[in-house]
């Protein structure tokens, strides 16, 4: 009987073998990899939930988290790729070596301690393994998600970049900017104009500071008057939280309606003159959104269904903004803030 068996035990194992390898191959990547929703699947299959966990610990005791983790994953991608360039830190005694000291991040991008934390959830689960980039990634996801929005398939596998770039963070879209300049930036990174006014709907929960607004109500474009385009009734209510002259480190609600839900009111407001940013406004009053972004406005704020939708494929679209995956250029930081 034992002679008889060892065919079938030996092909047994070379069975096995064969199902190692394979194995093996499923949890790795080549050199330039493309991303992949089962990235992980692998190698820190609870990396979702992880991320997930963290976040909602912080919400807790920070409503505005979510709003902030989804800002964060947006100028990471629109600086050198989706790399996870924004997270480091200044290194010392080097001038304009991180993108925190932008001025479109320089105290008003926030987050970073929860993103620690997560690198440090996932680190004990799984050491080296998942990128700060990909945190970012996953935490816009989760963030959005649990604000009652879309959810999609975030594609992983992206690695860490080794340095910022401070004058890349210099051209970030602007709150000031006019509807020509924000389609020319993204244009730049691949984006359509479909991605310009659904990843804008981001601005339908968080807050903002007063010095984004103070131009639009009481000298829009050096005239001394306030934005012609902009809600009467709204901009007495703006100019009582922000006043002439006043603190503009003030917060308000991006959507005074659900200022913490994910929601079509953003574009709701749009349509009644209620942007908050000259640059929402400008997606629906500016001539030359006539026929270009102003039509989406209205489907979005028609539709809840079809922002949703449109939003999450955005999203995706962003997340492919040159994402590094080449191990010879770029890492899996152990530490978010600093190189390895």
């Amino acid at each position: 009987m034992a002679a008889a068996s060892s065919p079938h035990r030996a092909a047994t194992t070379v069975l096995a073998g064969v199902l190692l390898v394979a194995a093996a191959a499923l949890c790795s990547r080549g050199a330039m990899a493309q991303l992949t929703a089962d990235y992980y699947d692998c190698t820190c299959p609870d990396a979702y939930n992880i991320v997930k966990n963290v976040l909602i610990e912080a919400h807790k005791s920070d409503v505005r988290i979510y709003a902030s983790l989804t800002r964060l994953h947006f100028h990471d991608c629109f600086v050198q790729g989706c790399d996870g360039s924004v997270l480091l830190d200044a290194l010392p005694g080097v001038a304009n070596s991180s993108e925190k000291l932008a001025p479109a991040n320089n105290n008003s991008a926030r987050g970073f301690p929860v993103v620690d934390k997560a690198k440090a959830a996932l680190e004990d689960a799984c050491p080296g393994v998942v990128s700060c980039a990909d945190i970012l990634a996953l935490a816009a996801e989760i963030s959005v998600e649990l604000s009652g929005g879309p959810n999609w398939s975030v594609l992983l596998g992206r690695l860490d970049s080794k340095k910022a770039s401070f004058k890349g963070a210099e051209n970030l879209p602007s709150p000031f900017d006019n509807l020509t300049v924000l389609e020319q930036k993204f244009t730049a990174v691949g984006l359509q104009t479909v991605d310009l006014v659904a990843l804008s709907g981001a601005h339908t929960f968080g807050r903002v500071q007063c010095q984004f607004v103070t131009s639009r109500l009481y000298n829009f474009s050096g005239t001394n008057q306030p934005d012609p385009t902009l809600n009467g009734g709204y901009r007495v209510f703006l100019s009582q939280r922000c006043p002439q002259n006043g603190n503009g480190s003030a917060l308000n609600d991006l959507d005074p309606t659900t200022p913490d839900l994910f929601d079509n009111h953003y574009y709701t407001n749009l349509e009644v003159n209620r942007g908050f940013l000259n640059s929402d406004q400008e997606l629906k009053s500016s001539p030359q959104a006539q026929g270009v972004t102003a039509p989406i406005v209205d489907q979005f704020a028609t539709s809840q269904d079809a922002f949703f939708k449109n939003f999450a494929q955005s999203m995706i679209n962003m997340g492919n903004i040159q994402p590094l995956t080449d191990p010879s250029k770029g890492e899996v930081r152990c530490n978010c803030r600093v190189a390895n």
